[in-house]
């Protein structure tokens, strides 16, 4: 039987184009199989933020923030063009959860993790002095207001550009086109898909799972399917307000004590997110009345511009869903790290990634593409260090 292609990916957010585009590079015939569009899901409708994840250290996820912090001194030398560093403001009242004392040795961790050479990693506490360029900043109870680096992009168009990058390199797309059913054989996997209106058969030596929240219906499609972790869906809400607060991103306390950003886009103001548990079908999914208000409430709390707006007055609003471990806690406290699952054998052919963040993406892939190296280390272009499949003239910047 002829095998078409190396590998199969199926769904084009950040995850699906990272695994393409490293595939690629390494010299492997890739195809990409995406249902919607490029980024049309999730990788469109996150918080917009290239961090390590302030917040994941009151979780202990210290090796997910290093690995973020990492990527995103990566992509700052190799995306400056996408990816810029902005800096953030965490103001600190008498009424916060976390005092002046924590959010200093939780920045000071941070700083720690990102490299204390990077140049990017310093923080400081803001003299009152300078609080009065805090555009419209509620000033009572406030005891600190703290100043780090880290870094916003377009999510969208960072992932356009790594699915351009890995069609320079070779892979192929197939958009819009769905897939019908996988089915492991002899030698590969047998895929039935839909595009343009006909029924299509194509055969890999592999298929990776890159769907997000469409992960499980993909994996009941696949025979066998793979043992996937008890997951949920997640969605989160963002609001964008008619109304500039300057070029400050401002990490701010929801009542409920969660983290809310703040921040510039488009010339107005991105206030986001929520969360909350999500079932359905994923491209129904869209904000509610309740989370909107919430938003709108919180962001109203801190800045004296936006009290006399209004629930009528936001200028737009989007929900993303994520896809989160089941846990018996709240999703503001789930691991967000990437869940990799494929079968037992030597040689998996078939691959499922849940979860996962935009910053990290790469080094998803290079986890993905280590599992397939036995898969595909009979081919003639033995696959590179996974860790280190990009170009050679970006090995060198590479952190």
């Amino acid at each position: 039987m002829s095998t078409d292609f190396d590998v199969l990916v199926v769904g084009a957010g950040i995850l699906g184009a990272g695994t393409a585009e490293a595939l690629s590079q390494a010299h492997y015939s890739v195809v990409i199989l995406e249902q919607l569009g490029i980024a049309a899901a999730t990788s469109s409708r996150s918080s917009k933020l290239i961090h390590g994840g302030l917040r994941y250290l009151e979780t202990g996820q210290f090796r997910l923030v290093y690995e973020c912090l990492r990527e995103r001194s990566w992509l700052l030398q190799n995306k400056p063009q996408l990816v810029r560093m902005v800096p953030f403001y965490i103001p600190v009242y008498r009424h916060s959860k976390r005092p002046p004392w924590m959010v200093r040795l939780g920045l000071s961790l941070y700083a720690l993790l990102s490299g204390v050479n990077s140049g990017i990693s310093f923080f400081r506490s803001l003299p009152k002095s300078d609080w009065d360029s805090l555009p419209g900043l509620k000033r009572e109870g406030l005891l600190a207001v703290f100043r780090y680096y880290d870094a916003q992009t377009d999510d969208a168009a960072l992932t356009r550009d790594v699915v351009a990058s890995a069609v320079a390199n070779g892979a192929q797309i197939i958009c819009p086109g769905s897939l019908v059913g996988a089915e492991i054989t002899e030698d590969g996997v047998r895929v039935d898909y839909v595009a343009g209106g006909k029924l299509n058969t194509l055969r890999a030596r592999a298929l990776v799972n890159c769907s997000g929240p469409w992960v499980t219906t993909t994996n009941a499609r696949c025979i066998p399917s793979l043992p996937l972790p008890p997951i949920d869906l997640v969605a989160g809400t963002h609001i964008l307000l008619p109304l500039s607060l300057g070029n400050k991103i401002f990490y701010i306390e929801a009542s409920d004590g969660r983290a809310v950003f703040v921040m510039p886009w488009q010339d107005k103001t991105l206030v986001g997110t929520t969360e909350r548990h999500y079932h359905g079908d994923p491209r129904d999914v869209a904000p509610t009345a309740e989370e909107e208000s919430y938003l709108l409430r919180t962001v109203q709390k801190y800045f004296s511009q936006t009290r006399s707006l209004q629930e009528k007055d936001i200028y737009e609003s989007f929900a993303g869903l994520r896809v989160l471990p089941r846990v018996a806690r709240s999703p503001f406290s789930r691991s967000r790290e990437s869940m990799i699952c494929c079968d037992n054998s030597r040689n998996p052919r078939i691959l499922a990634v849940a979860g996962g963040k935009l910053t990290s993406y790469r080094a998803t892939a290079h986890k993905l593409i280590k599992k397939l190296q036995p898969t595909l280390q009979d081919r003639h272009h033995a696959l590179r260090d996974p860790a280190r499949a990009i170009n050679p003239s970006e090995r060198e910047r590479s952190p």
